[in-house]
């Protein structure tokens, strides 16, 4: 049993002006955390509490299918080299010297240092295969940090990986996290999707997120609420409807047609009376393409890094997705052609841009100009595109016989109500319609491959007695991450509330006129007897007014409150559910069974993922 007055809870009445999403405002307001840095911040009592207990189930869950490491955080540099990742992290990597001139840098992920130990401890296929997981600190140079502890500099996370002999291990392994993390979810109180995602930096064949739906994500999700389909949109495919396609114009050949001030899409779709999916966009960039340090003489040095030209073209009413392109040109990097760029690549303004005449590469990000096309224009005709002339464009355009590629490729945003891309068993297309939802990535799981236990040089002897390299799976989970998605799914005006699973405290006994003895007695008999009973109790003893108490409690995220005032002298308590906002009197004798009920029944419905 704990007592308000001997803890240190400092609430506020106001959260401070630049706290914008429910989560910063509320763990500000509530004493859990209090900003040291631009994206650090100093953990409280009431915060740890909290931390501790989803630590605490992240373990038990986690023990079931691996083994538990600690690792340093401060890295030396030569796994990273060996992985390519020193250079490919850039500036989101925290770097160091040593007094000896040494580099080193903080961790932001481990995949390196467990694949080095793997590598010098792994010698045969009887050992695998293996799931080595810890929780460590993780440092990243976030550039922005904000929405208090979802963009920060340093932050908990619990980082497993899988070594086996095989893919079908693999996929026994990503099986076993998957199972485990909703478990973990499920536990956590959160109500959350699985999606399909982006391996990015990680590398990969795939990759799937866990995700918190709220208006506080950074995320965008496209889900289908027919059949349960859901995706990151930066991997979310959809079906489109067919497009009634313009009638040919002359001899069907590109013709040439002035279209003075027609620069934007709505604007070339009103002058030729079509729909903007009939026009073909042109999105410009210049792609940064990695080279290979140079290694001269024994000495890793910079490397290399040269930006190539991209031409994107999909259709007039979609966006390029930016992360489907960087994975299908191979990319580090993008940006928008400068006015200069497009002169030596198009020889024509922007607004008028097009694919016709242009020579595409063969490869991508050789010298000249890569062209890549989204596959919504496959198998299209008639269409209108830009004629790289100022105030022209070109009609009877014909994707494959007026203009080719480099890549044919998805690199399109899905739009909400699009259809699900997703057929049932009998082949039939799913009928629902895309929604599109902001959300918090709170896990994410990797099959990894062989990037890095290859590029590092582990090896183990297979049941033939030859050396074979094992393949790897990468699954992380954010702690911070949890509690904030917590936060941001149960809030009202008056604050948050938090399943029992993770709150700091299950109950406040809350005694509303701690100078009346006999209430005080009654409500130091009660908390007593609910942590005997197992519960994690708050006595709020403190000398305050009654209503100033339960504002508190509203505010602090602590899901049951049980109200010990003059009804007590009739052996009557008041029970409070702050998720509902809902009170009952039940008898004294009876209240620690009913809050046990109660919070058990919690625990067994949890939270059933969307």
């Amino acid at each position: 049993m704990h007592r308000w007055s001997r803890l240190f809870i400092p609430t506020l009445r106001e959260a401070p002006a630049d706290a914008e999403v429910a989560s910063h405002k509320f763990l500000l307001r509530a004493g859990y955390i209090r900003q040291l840095g631009a994206g650090i911040y100093n953990y409280l009592p009431l915060g740890q509490r909290s931390l501790n207990k989803i630590i605490a189930i992240v373990r038990e869950e986690m023990d079931l299918i691996g083994q538990e490491f600690f690792l340093p955080a401060i890295l030396p540099r030569e796994p990273w080299e060996q992985s390519g990742r020193w250079a490919t992290m850039g500036e989101n990597m925290f770097r160091l010297k040593d007094r000896k001139g040494a580099d080193l840098c903080l961790g932001m992920t481990h995949e390196e240092i467990m694949t080095t130990m793997a590598g010098n401890e792994l010698r045969s296929y009887k050992q695998l295969p293996q799931i080595w997981y810890q929780i460590q600190t993780k440092f990243r140079d976030e550039p922005r940090p904000k929405a208090g502890l979802l963009r920060v500099r340093q932050f908990t996370m619990k980082d497993s990986y899988s070594f086996d002999i095989d893919m079908t291990g693999l996929d026994k392994s990503y099986d076993l996290h998957d199972a485990v993390y909703r478990r973990i979810f499920t536990r956590c109180g959160l109500k959350f999707v699985a999606v399909e995602a982006d391996s990015g930096a990680m590398g990969g064949s795939q990759s799937q997120e866990f995700m918190v739906y709220t208006n506080a994500g950074e995320d965008l999700i496209a889900s289908c609420p027919v059949c349960g389909y859901a995706a990151n949109l930066e991997k979310a495919t959809s079906r489109l409807d067919p497009v009634n396609e313009m009638e040919a114009t002359g001899d069907g050949k590109p013709e040439l047609v002035s279209t003075p001030g027609c620069a934007a899409i709505s604007d070339v779709a009103e002058f030729f009376k079509i729909s903007p999916a009939s026009d073909i966009k042109c999105v410009a960039y210049m792609a940064l393409k990695h080279g290979t340090p140079d290694k001269a003489a024994g000495k890793p040095g910079a490397p290399t890094e040269t930006w190539h030209g991209v031409a994107t073209f999909l259709r007039g009413d979609h966006q390029v997705n930016e992360t489907k392109l960087l994975g299908a040109v191979g990319g580090a990097d993008l940006r928008t052609m400068q006015a200069e760029e497009l002169s030596q690549f198009f020889n024509g303004p922007a607004g008028f841009l097009g694919p016709v005449g242009l020579s595409p590469t063969s490869k991508p990000l050789d010298e000249g100009l890569t062209v890549v096309v989204d596959k919504s224009l496959e198998g299209r005709k008639n269409l209108v595109a830009g004629a790289n002339k100022l105030d022209y464009h070109l009609r009877n355009v014909v994707p494959g016989r007026d203009f080719k590629w480099t890549l044919l490729a998805d690199i399109r945003s899905v739009n909400e109500v699009e259809a699900c891309p997703q057929t049932a068993h009998d082949g039939s297309p799913c009928t629902g319609k895309l929604v599109v939802g902001k959300a918090v990535e709170v896990g994410h799981i990797f099959k990894l491959g062989y990037r890095y236990s290859e590029s590092m040089g582990a090896r183990v002897l297979d049941v033939n007695g030859k050396e074979v390299t094992p393949i790897m799976g990468s699954y992380g989970i954010g702690i911070e991450r949890i509690l904030t998605a917590a936060i941001e799914q149960s809030n009202d005006q008056n604050g948050f509330w938090l399943p029992a699973s993770i709150a700091p405290f299950t109950v406040v006994v809350t005694v509303t006129n701690a100078s009346d003895v006999a209430l005080r007695e009654a409500g130091e008999k009660l908390a007593a007897e609910l942590d005997t009973a197992g519960l994690d109790v708050l006595l709020d003893d403190r000398d305050e007014r009654a209503g100033v108490k339960f504002k508190d409690a509203d505010l602090v995220g602590i899901p049951y409150r049980i109200n010990v005032g003059k009804k007590v002298a009739a052996g009557q308590v008041e029970l409070v559910t702050r998720a509902t906002a809902t009170s009952v009197d039940v008898a004294l004798d009876e209240v620690v069974a009913l809050v046990k009920q109660r919070v058990e029944e919690d625990g067994l419905l949890g939270a059933i993922p969307a």
